[in-house]
């Protein structure tokens, strides 16, 4: 019987109070006792409580008033939009949080239309009520008009100090509907994360909607077509908890001795090998990386090491990609597909920190689809493997449309800072007296940069930013090389448009030329497009006054010494490596 479960999930905008929230039910429930409390305590990793943030999804099963509460908590972040939206196909309800001092925000609308999409029931919370700049009527007035929700739904409370826990909980019995489901019928379920462990296996977080898994069921996977037997079904309760079956309505996990986390994709349905479903759930997508990055060891001997970091790293997060590459300017290193920008920062972090790595970063770049001349059509990821520009007929880059939340005297701003991101603008709607919402088509390859600190500089920290991906439009792109003592550093090489180019070029020559440090010889950087140098300058080279030990004589003495010193230079010049500090790679981002 599914009468007396609820399952939801939290969903609000970053630092709203959604792990907070989520402590309070634990405790208030039960779930947790008092020894073992801590803040954030669905969130495993350190560097989720450094950040504060949700990276992996977590469940688990609380016991309040006679009615079990499944509680998926979800990440938050615009990079993993995708689970996030698999998380809350697996609920029946939501709960919105609302800082009382913010209002609502573009994540806060971004999750709202998602959870809508979903068909959930949603049950808005004003949260930090108690903060002295809180505005609860405010914020009730916004959400009656930007989300068309009825101001006697809400539910006001304040996660730090417990106000407002149980009105929370009461809602979800009330108003979240139990499951449907029928466990008589074929096994139906529906994978929403996973993750590897050493000693199990792949361990696979799922909601049963029809039918019913045991240890033994020989299970099946749609998309992968595998086949496993389960060995083990259980609960987070909050803890790994084995329970004899899971039926419909129930969410739990699955242990089949599942050996590669490739094979279970988010999103996939699982079903009876032996009586199998029809119809495989809806909604799933393969996962596609859209960042790209080369990631290189500082030191060459840990190339090895770097290599089984990120096969280790790939057991838990099966939504970035890597291969082995090779860079003339950095040596052996790795290609590495993110989801976006906080995706790349993670993996990076938790690689040094977690392996204890010293690597170095190329800067971001988006895969861009080449049209040749002849007709082949190419998917590059690296611009350093741009074909040469007699050889293209048309570039395709990445576009997404972008919805900014902002107070209105910043409204200038924000369109300034788009249009010279190339952006066209869709849509400028003013919600109520203090919100303003304005949606931009805009290149993926702008927003990688340093967009999203330019848009809180330009707001003064009160816009924010949620963008979806909408498909490629051709644009009129071209390659910059960037030439250190006239060879090629591939590393360096980036993509811009062409009128941003020239003055891309020389900004990017600066700036390099200011990060280089002097060396005994002259090194000249340049910046080319094709065989077309389009800027140039130069560190000077270190001077040592050899002339110092001539105390008079012929003016010819001296001139040998110098000659002689000229020859010296130009030799070290071609035989001389320039070291190239890792702000040279990063420079790129600050200069698009």
């Amino acid at each position: 019987m599914t009468e007396n479960i609820r399952n939801f999930s939290i969903i609000a905008h970053i630092d709203h109070g959604k792990s907070t929230l989520a402590d309070r039910i634990l405790e208030h429930t039960g779930a947790i006792s008092g020894r073992e409390k801590k803040n954030q305590f669905l969130d495993k990793m350190d560097i989720e409580r450094e950040r504060g943030i949700t990276i992996k999804a977590q469940t688990v099963r609380m016991t309040y008033n006679n009615m079990i509460l499944n509680l998926i908590d979800t990440p938050g972040h615009v990079d993993f939009s995708y689970e996030v939206s698999r998380s809350l196909a697996a609920c029946e309800g939501a709960l919105l949080i609302i800082d009382a001092s913010q209002g609502i925000e573009a994540q806060t609308l971004a999750n709202f239309n998602l959870a809508r999409e979903n068909g959930l029931r949603i049950i808005p919370v004003i949260n930090k009520i108690d903060m002295s700049a809180a505005d609860p009527e405010g914020v009730k007035e916004q959400i009656e008009k930007i989300l068309g929700m009825d101001p006697k739904d809400v539910v006001l409370a304040s996660a730090k100090k417990g106000i407002g826990t149980e009105e929370v909980l009461d809602a979800v019995i009330e108003k979240i509907p139990a499951p449907k489901g029928d466990a008589k019928e074929p096994l139906k379920a529906l994978l929403f994360d996973s993750w590897f462990d050493s000693f199990q296996g792949v361990i696979i977080l799922v909601r049963i909607f029809d039918g019913t898994v045991r240890a033994g069921t020989t299970i099946k996977l749609l998309t992968s077509k595998n086949t496993y037997e389960v060995d083990q079904v259980g609960i987070f309760s909050p803890y790994e908890t084995p329970v004899d079956r899971l039926t419909a309505g129930d969410v739990g996990y699955i242990i089949a001795g599942i050996k590669t986390i490739k094979d279970t994709k988010i999103g996939d349905t699982i079903t009876d090998a032996d009586n199998p479903a029809q119809k495989p759930l809806p909604g799933y997508k393969n996962i596609k990386p859209m960042v790209f990055s080369g990631i290189y060891p500082i030191e060459g001997q840990q190339y090895d090491q770097l290599r089984n970091s990120l096969e280790k790293l790939h057991l838990n997060d099966s939504s970035f990609q890597f291969e082995p590459e090779t860079s003339l300017s950095l040596g052996f290193g790795f290609r590495c597909g993110f989801l976006g920008l906080l995706h790349m920062d993670i993996i990076r972090e938790r690689l040094e920190r977690e392996f204890l790595l010293s690597l170095l970063n190329t800067s971001p770049n988006v895969k861009m689809r080449i049209t040749r001349t002849n007709g082949e059509v190419l998917m590059v990821e690296n611009p350093y493997h741009l074909p040469k520009p007699h050889e293209i007929s048309r570039i395709e880059e990445p576009y997404i449309t972008g919805t900014i939340l902002t107070s209105p005297e910043f409204v200038g701003n924000i369109l300034k800072l788009c249009e010279t991101k190339r952006g066209t603008q869709k849509k400028l709607e003013y919600l109520d007296s203090k919100k303003v919402k304005i949606v931009y088509e805009l290149p993926l390859s702008e927003i990688i940069s340093n967009f999203y600190d330019r848009i809180k500089s330009a707001s003064k920290g009160y816009a924010s930013f949620d963008y979806e991906f909408i498909g490629y439009k051709v644009s009129d792109l071209v390659k910059i090389d960037i030439l250190i003592n006239t060879d090629p550093v591939d590393a360096l090489s980036t993509v811009i448009h062409r009128e941003k180019a020239y003055a891309v070029g020389k900004e990017l020559v600066l700036k390099i030329r200011s990060i280089i440090p002097r060396q005994m010889f002259e090194v000249v950087i340049q910046a080319a497009i094709g065989n077309k140098i389009i800027a140039r300058d130069s560190v000077r080279a270190l001077r040592k006054d050899v002339t110092a030990k001539c105390y008079g004589g012929d003016i010819t003495r001296k001139r040998k010494l110098l000659e002689k010193q000229r020859e010296g230079k130009k030799r070290m010049r071609q035989l001389g490596k320039v070291e190239i500090p890792q702000e040279a790679f990063m420079s790129i981002l600050e200069v698009k």
